[in-house]
């Protein structure tokens, strides 16, 4: 069975420090989205796996010292990282053929950035000050000294997408392990190897101890229910869109699980009168071409001043026409496919939704004809929409660019503030002042001024509104998977008065 695959590509699951077939013995095809065909298979895990890899997470949190040993985290990590890094080169074509993303963007964010993060992961586990001590206090009578003792969650479940899965995996394994948790991952089922080859490489490069890292794959998307409802799971991580987010927060809710959430986003790119129009048009186009668009952070509403619409439109729609895109191995390609079949037809539904609320296609709108295999849709330019159309209101995750008019500032903030999701924006203008003016007003968790890059490790990534619950990384993140224990130790003599009793009541003579 194993033979199917590529060598570095790992077809088991990682439980309790064995690679293992599924318990029924079941597979599932892993499809290539360029070209339809299956590149090997993985293992169909099921209910009994899961439930395995949970209790064998809370075996290793209770019963070794890996919550404690903060120098042993860190050690453990930096062998992860060097463990993946000597197989970079093997790992890149499998990640372009298993999702499909473009080979240049996985020198980027999308593999070599997030396995580079271990290291920052692993400084965190040993530099990150667990204990605080607190102001003595003299309460009643009673002095105190007092401290706080952050320490880990326990047992973290993390369902990762199929869109960015080294970056939302490692992103989340590193800050769960890091903080001392341990962990079982489940990857999306459009995305096994990029999980199931870290249970390979943390199995055979590791120190890392049975049962503190799993990981469990299935082609059953509803098997994280699993996860999601076990009372042996303290802490939920999941990225995803904003409906299974509700789910898992309504299924977790049952046992009142900590949550991470990080969800969609629809969020704004707007280009103020003072601005080049034709140039951040043209950005803003290639932008949502990047990755087909399937990032949550994608500025998916281009907003552009009335007065120069149509500019802005025509911009735009020759920008994409540029956009190459074919096979995703070949560096000359910009734009990949999309995953799989069933999310390129979600992608045409939403853009017949657009025609049906009236508003003009100008540039693309269909699966191309020059790609006769591939979940390819074209580059895709909507205008005359308006804020509350279903295009401007709803979460596409493909290559499309809604534009809408506004007529003054305040028209554009209350239009880009028109949304659940409240995820990130950007803001273009003349100068950075006048740009920062908007962007102090918009309800976002991240808002790119003139271009300004604010994604890195130190940042904590997350957003306002159904855009999600906490952050990812920076110091914020990793407190996300901490829990906060305080404690008052008596120090000194209580006075006359009782220290929990009535203040005018006095002791006995």
């Amino acid at each position: 069975m194993s033979e199917q695959n590529p060598p570095i590509a790992e077809w088991r699951m990682l439980i309790d420090g064995e690679l293992v077939p599924s318990s029924s013995g079941k597979t599932f095809e892993n499809i290539n989205p360029y070209t339809e065909e299956s590149i090997g298979v993985t293992a169909d895990g099921t209910k009994e796996d899961f439930e395995r890899a949970i209790l064998a997470a809370r075996r290793a949190f209770d019963e070794t010292d890996w919550s404690t040993n903060h120098a042993f985290r860190a050690k453990c990590l930096r062998q992860l990282n060097e463990g993946l890094t000597r197989h970079l080169d093997e790992i890149r074509p499998l990640l372009v053929s298993e999702v499909g993303t473009a080979v240049w963007l996985t020198r980027d964010t999308l593999l070599d950035v997030p396995v580079a993060r271990l290291r920052d992961f692993a400084d965190m586990a040993e530099s990150y000050p667990y204990e605080q001590e607190l102001p003595e206090l003299d309460f009643r009578g009673v002095v105190s000294k007092r401290y706080q003792r952050r320490e880990p969650m326990g047992v973290v479940a993390a369902i990762i997408p199929w869109n960015g899965p080294w970056g939302s995996g490692l992103g989340k394994i590193g800050a769960a392990l890091a903080a001392g948790n341990t962990c079982t991952l489940k990857p999306s089922p459009d995305a096994p190897w990029s999980a199931t080859i870290v249970g390979r490489i943390i199995k055979e490069e590791t120190d890392i101890p049975s049962g503190v890292m799993n990981v469990v794959t299935s082609s059953d998307n509803l098997m994280g229910e699993v996860l999601t409802t076990h009372p042996d799971v303290d802490f939920i991580g999941f990225t995803g869109s904003a409906p299974n987010g509700r789910r898992v927060a309504a299924a977790a809710s049952g046992t009142l699980k900590r949550m991470l959430l990080e969800l969609g986003g629809k969020s704004p790119y707007i280009v103020l009168p003072s601005a080049d129009i034709q140039a951040e048009a043209a950005m803003a186009a290639k932008l949502i071409c990047t990755n087909a668009g399937q990032g949550c952070v994608a500025r998916s509403r281009l907003l552009l001043p009335r007065e120069r619409y149509e500019e802005g439109v025509e911009a735009a729609a020759a920008a994409m026409a540029e956009i190459t895109y074919g096979d995703p191995a070949d560096p000359n390609n910009y734009m990949n496919p999309l995953v799989s079949k069933h999310h390129r037809d979600n992608v045409l539904s939403h853009i017949e939704a657009a025609r049906k609320d009236g508003n003009r296609i100008v540039h693309g709108g269909g699966i191309p004809a020059s790609q006769p295999k591939g979940y390819f849709v074209e580059p895709t330019l909507i205008a005359d929409v308006k804020p509350d159309d279903h295009i401007a209101q709803n979460e596409v995750f493909g290559p499309v660019l809604a534009v809408i008019a506004y007529d003054d500032i305040d028209d554009a903030v209350r239009i880009a503030n028109n949304s659940d999701y409240g995820l990130s924006a950007s803001v273009s203008a003349a100068t950075n002042e006048e740009a920062i003016a908007v962007a102090e007003r918009l309800r976002t968790g991240t808002v790119s001024i003139n271009g300004g890059v604010w994604m890195h490790m130190d940042v904590p990534f997350g957003g306002y509104k159904q855009s999600g619950i906490g952050r990812q990384f920076g110091i914020q993140g990793f407190e996300t998977y901490l829990e906060t224990k305080v404690f008052g130790i008596a120090t000194g003599t209580a006075s006359e008065s009782l220290a929990w009793g009535d203040p005018g009541e006095k002791k006995a003579s």
